[in-house]
């Protein structure tokens, strides 16, 4: 998609402009993101990163390709005044394009957004406009385009309790950002962000202030003495407002930020640019210029980068004169889908309903968002970052009113009619969305009515226990809390998120015992509040070495050997020169046939030669277990040397393990045939969730709502088995990343693509974007067989397969199995089934036969046992307490049913067995009169099972309980005498 004109009076689209890529190419999944949230003060914690900087310079380029100076490259400016032009000179849209137009003017390449799911492992969520530039700004990855510009999709939950209650926090939002990779600086970062406010948005210079770091004079200078603000209106801040650092170690600087003003007639004297009331901080500028070392100190980079931010929200709130972010065009029309599916009027109604509202239009943007991403509502994870989202807009939608799914049923899902306005907004941001909107709606629908089957019994427990901990603290003067059992119990059994049972217990002036719950939670917890905030960066020894070391030349798709030179050794990520007999190894190469670990596929195992001289001789053996990708595209090969030593500068003979190649090459290529036929088979809605490919066997992990069918399965492999003997030759070409998605090729889950991909063809079955290595013919795999079909998290299924020698390996162990099988029990195979029923048949009538003789004899027990009965004043309870030995649960229940039947009312069991493999039973029975004393049958038993390492429970006149500890049952029974006695005397 080509960036439109904003309007019909904008200027023409500049040559630049009319052959940038599609701004949304989702085939780019996000790498890392570093920025830093927006101050940590009250006013700007909603913006969510302000390390979400953009900045491009300059003020002249030689080369043709940019333009040559900002003036005329400059787009043209906005015509209407701020006051006069509204939000249909000014909708989002219209903002997030001039944005990108202006920047794309003056020399940037416009990339699209990247993903909610980053690569990176110190962030759970793309946070920041300038994650997927991570490896750059580190020195890692080599800088593709001098300068950038985006619009970024981001997520923060870091302050939701805000969302909706103050007029820009947000969960979803998107960063436009300007970045520019070692080409320009703050100058031309500052006067384009003020020509950008000021004459492409018609911003009143006489509104806007600057906020600087205090010691950085240079950026004070440029923005007085250049730009022409007013010293009055530029305030120097201190470190924790306007110095970014990535962490500990690496890349920092000074940061600068331009903040509107709401009423400037208050004047200059004493301004505070954290009142709220008054100012908003819309754009944000970091000057990336010191590398932080181990002792705190700054040396100046050598690359001097810009990395800037602008909320589109914000300033779209602005432009459009609204009082708040989510009554902007971005937001509102959920809002106004919701409050008429409530049947209010957002105008008109409290402002708790409002209140509602806006959160629910928040949330419905970021759910339909990460579900669009793939990400899967689940316990863990992002997952439970997006079922805590929509369980929050369900509870909100019914505590609004909103009943049905606006379509005339009652019991009905309303997320997705809500969804369904989202995707409708989703064009310009992201319009894969709209490809996605079946699965979509059908993942919010099934999620909400999962959520709403337990959501009112869960209500009306949630009620009591604060109606209990109100009461309970009204008694003993203290403050009413929720325990963390009780948390957990919410959690677990009513699928409430901690946070939603944490605000409305909050509501009631309850506080929540989060520790406890944490307790409870043991290690299941790593949610929501684990989404990484900060995005870490550190610079280790490798970035010295990448340096002087290039990117290897990959040989592996035409050569399984191949000469090379050792161009670098480390251990224990230590540089070497040298490694010796022995020692375990990371050899850099400056080519290799050996694929390195990528796309879900093994890295290759093999064997380096070092050769001793004229003779060929070899000098050295390093076995090679392991290959990865590392420093962009150089790769590590992992081993061990078993003879000689190896050293840098050496030429080694590379040799790949043919036999487990052909392994990872079949399962790979079987791979792409599997996606396929369950497309086929069960839906063009499911996709690719994760996958490994090894060398014996293949992991597909894919998106679907419910088990794959034995039907099902058996379809697919058949499809799956007659792509293979159609014999079909595989067709590989390199081509930009938009043809292949023109052509319908598909994206492998978590890859990262540059503007150049490889496409694997598969003629009329399968296409997909793949770096990975394939067989060249179909036949090669030989056969396909599925082994396993099963859900490892809410909505995500994984099958497990063999191909290749893996699929002859199987099938001929099975055989083998089936023979044996046969064998013992003489049958043929065809028989196998039916013999096993008979046997199991046999085997059920044989232990009930037993269970039955055990419970009869433990019957007759029993009935010796009546005559043993105590009698306990004054109500004349008869009361039997035994152990009855070795009886089992089933015959100690019959003991205690026969007892309290033999027994007059009132009458109290209480018995106990060890059954043998350190296991203990308890049951209790109480006769109605006893029950009536306010005894109960599942609390006594349970509190006696303690004792012997267990628990139970039951109804108040029977209960079962277990153990662990069969040595202390004579205690515990004792202690049970002792308590029934008790219990019955002290009843009048």
């Amino acid at each position: 998609m080509e960036v439109a004109a904003v309007s019909a009076t904008s200027r023409p689209l500049s040559p630049l402009l009319s052959t940038a890529p599609a701004r949304r190419l989702r085939l780019l999944p996000p790498r890392c993101v570093f920025g830093r949230r927006l101050r940590a003060s009250p006013r700007t914690r909603g913006l969510g990163c302000v390390g979400d900087s953009v900045g491009r310079r300059h003020s002249s380029r030689k080369s043709g390709f940019f333009v040559t100076s900002s003036s005329s490259a400059s787009v043209e400016p906005a015509t209407q005044e701020l006051g006069t032009a509204g939000a249909g000179e000014w909708s989002g849209d219209a903002i997030r394009r001039r944005f990108l137009e202006f920047y794309a003017a003056r020399g940037h390449k416009i990339l699209p957004s990247s993903s909610l799911v980053p690569d990176d492992p110190t962030v759970l969520l793309t946070i920041a406009g300038m994650l997927q530039f991570k490896p750059i700004f580190l020195g890692k990855e080599p800088r593709r385009v001098p300068c950038a510009t985006t619009s970024q999709k981001c997520i923060r939950t870091n302050d939701i309790e805000n969302v909706g209650r103050t007029a820009r926090h947000q969960t979803f939002f998107e960063m436009l950002g300007n970045f520019s990779f070692g080409d320009y600086f703050k100058k031309e970062a500052t006067a384009w962000a003020w020509e950008l406010a000021t004459k492409e948005y018609g911003l009143p210079a006489e509104r806007l202030w600057i906020s600087v770091f205090e010691d950085d004079n240079e950026a004070f200078d440029i923005w007085h003495n250049e730009v022409g603000v007013p010293k009055e209106r530029i305030k120097r801040m201190g470190a924790e407002d306007n110095f970014w650092t990535s962490g500990a170690t690496g890349p920092c600087g000074p940061c600068s930020e331009i903040y509107y003003d709401f009423y400037p007639e208050r004047g200059s004297s004493d301004a505070d640019l954290g009142d709220d009331s008054r100012f908003i901080e819309f754009y944000n500028l970091v000057f990336m210029q010191y590398n932080k070392k181990d002792d705190g100190s700054l040396e100046p980079l050598k690359q001097k980068n810009i990395d800037t931010g602008m909320g589109l929200e914000r300033m779209a709130r602005i432009l459009q004169k609204v009082p708040n972010n989510y009554e902007t065009d971005l937001i509102f029309p959920i809002i106004e889908k919701a409050a008429s599916m409530a049947m209010v009027s957002y105008a008109k109604t409290d402002d708790a309903t409002k209140t509602n509202l806006k959160i629910i239009g928040d949330h419905m943007r970021a759910v339909v968002y990460l579900v669009s991403d793939g990400v899967i509502p689940s316990n863990i994870g992002r997952g439970y970052v997006v079922r805590r989202l929509i369980r929050r807009v369900v509870r909100m939608g019914r505590l609004i009113g909103i009943r049905g799914d606006g379509h005339g049923n009652s019991e009905g899902a309303f997320l997705p009619s809500l969804a369904e306005v989202v995707i409708s907004l989703s064009t310009e941001i992201d319009p894969d969305v709209e490809s996605r909107r079946r699965s979509i709606l059908g993942e919010l629908q099934r999620e909400e009515l999962r959520f709403v089957q337990t959501l009112e019994r869960g209500e009306k427990l949630l009620d009591e226990l604060l109606d209990g901990a109100v009461l309970s603290a009204g008694n003993n003067g203290d403050k009413p809390s929720l325990s963390g059992k009780d948390l957990f119990l919410l959690y677990d059994t009513y699928g409430f998120p901690v946070e939603i049972t944490a605000e409305i217990a909050s509501e009631r002036g309850v506080t929540v015992d989060i520790e406890g719950f944490d307790i409870e939670m043991e290690n299941q917890r790593k949610q929501s509040q684990a989404a990484h905030n900060v995005v870490k960066l550190s610079v280790g020894n490798e970035t010295e070495i990448i340096k002087s070391i290039p990117d290897t030349v990959f040989l592996g798709y035409d050569s399984l050997s191949a000469s090379a030179v050792v161009r670098g050794l480390l251990v224990n990520g230590n540089p070497v020169n040298e490694v010796s007999e022995g020692s375990e190894v990371e050899i850099l190469l400056d080519r290799t046939p050996f694929y390195a670990e990528s796309g879900g596929q093994v890295g290759d195992n093999g064997f380096l030669y070092v050769n001793g001289g004229e003779d060929r001789s070899q000098a050295a053996v390093i076995e090679i277990n392991d290959v990865q990708k590392s420093l962009g595209n150089i790769f590590v090969h992992k081993g061990t040397i078993k003879q000689g030593s190896v050293e840098v500068g050496k030429e080694v003979d590379a040799c790949v393990d043919a036999k487990l190649r052909q392994g990872a090459k079949a399962h790979h290529t079987a791979t792409h045939l599997l996606q396929s036929a369950l497309k086929s088979v069960v839906g063009s809605e499911t996709s690719q969730a994760g996958s490994l490919v090894a060398f014996d066997r293949l992991r597909f992990d894919f998106n679907f709502h419910r088990p794959v069918s034995e039907g099902e399965l058996t379809r697919i492999e058949l499809l799956v088995n007659q792509w293979i003997s159609n014999a079909a030759h595989l067709e590989t070409k390199v081509m930009a990343l938009q043809d292949a998605k023109n052509a319908g090729a598909i994206a492998m889950f978590g890859e990262k693509y540059g503007e150049q991909v490889r496409v694997v063809e598969v003629p009329g079955v399968s296409l997909e974007l793949c770096g990975g290595t394939h067989v060249s013919n179909t036949a090669e795999i030989r056969g396909f067989k599925i082994i396993s079909e099963q859900g490892i998290a809410s909505g995500i299924r994984r099958i497990e397969a063999v191909a290749g020698d893996a699929f002859i390996d199987y099938v001929c162990a099975r055989d083998n199995y089936m023979r044996r099988l046969c064998s013992s029990l003489k049958v043929k195979a065809e028989d196998v089934n039916g013999r096993v029923e008979t046997i199991l048949e046999e085997l059920r009538a044989t232990r009930n036969e037993v269970s039955s003789l055990r419970s009869k004899i433990a019957v007759l027990k029993a009935a010796s046992l009546a005559s043993k009965a105590t009698t306990v004043e004054p109500q004349n309870v008869r009361i039997v307490v035994e152990n009855m030995g070795d009886v089992d649960a089933d015959g100690l229940k019959s003991a205690a049913e026969y007892l309290i039947g033999t027994l007059q009312d009132p009458a109290a069991v209480i018995l106990g067995s060890s059954p043998g493999d350190g296991k203990v039973s308890l049951v209790a029975a109480f006769s109605p009169a006893v029950v009536k004393m306010g005894l109960q049958a599942g609390k006594f038993v349970g509190g006696i099972a303690k004792l012997c390492g267990g628990g139970g429970g039951g109804k108040p006149n029977f209960a079962q309980a277990g153990g662990r500890k069969p040595e202390n049952l004579p205690d515990a029974l004792e202690k049970a005498r002792a308590e029934i006695v008790a219990g019955v005397s002290s009843s009048s």
